[in-house]
């Protein structure tokens, strides 16, 4: 069953998401396709620079990313307070990185523009400023770009992706933690690599880069512009908006996380066992069993029991997947 986009976006419970989506088919159409003996793997950098531009753009950062070979994942924390804290040139300006400014609101910039005028000019930048925190906004303008420019490459007409993205509320830390690790471990989950540091397109992999080369470095070893991420938490600055745990944490967790999966291991609690886990109370053995492929047990939401239902208090909704796995990885 599908769900409007204002049955699944509330930003009064959260400003994290998890999106998903999909190649037509789930063909291989940014991979290695055997069947057509052709090599579309360039097209995972397309994703990345699209990314780096919207997020210039938008009220919108990203926290988290990985691209497989059919499909990509993104963890979005929308700041709609930045939005609404721009001026209205700041809101032109912001939009007119993508998009062309009509006659009227190029009148109002010039101060051309009589009272009508302005008033209507006006009507359509607060329009801009709402889309510019909008979440399906986000993703039209990454995926029309993308399959734009895949048709064109391929000489055809028709649909890349297989219908609108997959939206996902995380609605605390646990779960905002159980989405980003699950992201970033797409390709170790996959066989594609065998630790977070070789997975190439992923956030992980960027973060990684970033401890080893210094915060200033802004490009990849290939000279590529970076996706910009949103910042850990921060002892020397704790008033910033930021993903609420540190990065050590973090990076310690998805390589722990990435091993055991790995390895296989099972039924045991491992003596590297990462603080996180216990901080947010997280159990073990259901941990696995999540960042396991096909892992993905929640639906329009993922958070504790509590959270869950408050969500769905909060859309009118009777029901919400995943309150049993909510039990079993967090408790109540």
């Amino acid at each position: 069953m599908t769900y409007a986009r204002k049955a699944l976006v509330s930003l009064n419970d959260t400003a994290y998401y998890h999106v998903v989506a999909r190649c037509v088919r789930r063909a291989w159409l940014w991979g290695y396709d055997k069947y057509a003996g052709r090599d579309f793997s360039h097209r995972k950098a397309w994703v990345l620079e699209r990314l780096t531009l919207l997020a210039s753009m938008f009220a919108i950062d990203v926290c988290a990313y990985a691209v497989l070979s059919n499909h990509y994942h993104l963890v979005l924390h929308v700041d709609r307070d930045r939005a609404e804290g721009w001026s209205l040139q700041e809101v032109v300006v912001q939009w007119c990185k993508l998009f062309v400014a009509p006659p009227s609101v190029e009148r109002w910039l010039s101060g051309e523009a009589n009272d009508a005028e302005r008033a209507a000019a006006e009507t359509i930048i607060e329009s801009w400023r709402e889309r510019l925190y909008n979440i399906s906004w986000f993703m039209r303008c990454l995926n029309e770009h993308i399959a734009r420019r895949a048709n064109l490459e391929d000489n055809c007409k028709g649909r890349f992706w297989e219908g609108r993205f997959q939206s996902q509320a995380l609605l605390d830390e646990a779960g905002l933690l159980t989405a980003m690790a699950y992201v970033d471990l797409n390709p170790v989950r996959a066989g594609i690599a065998q630790t977070p540091e070789e997975s190439e397109f992923t956030s992980i992999y960027t973060r990684i880069l970033e401890l080893q080369a210094g915060p200033e470095a802004t490009e990849a070893g290939d000279g590529e512009k970076r996706v910009p991420l949103l910042a850990f938490q921060s002892p020397q600055d704790p008033s910033r908006k930021a993903i609420p745990f540190d990065v050590r944490s973090y990076l310690e967790l998805v390589d722990w996380t990435g091993r055991r999966i790995v390895e296989g291991k099972r039924g045991s609690i491992d003596k590297d066992l990462p603080p996180i886990l216990l901080r947010l109370s997280i159990e073990v053995t259901a941990w696995e069993r999540v960042m396991q492929p096909h892992g993905n047990v929640f639906g329009r939401a993922l958070g504790r029991v509590g959270r869950l239902r408050q969500h769905a208090q909060t859309l009118h909704q009777w029901w919400v997947r995943g309150l049993g796995w909510s039990r079993r990885l967090y408790g109540m």
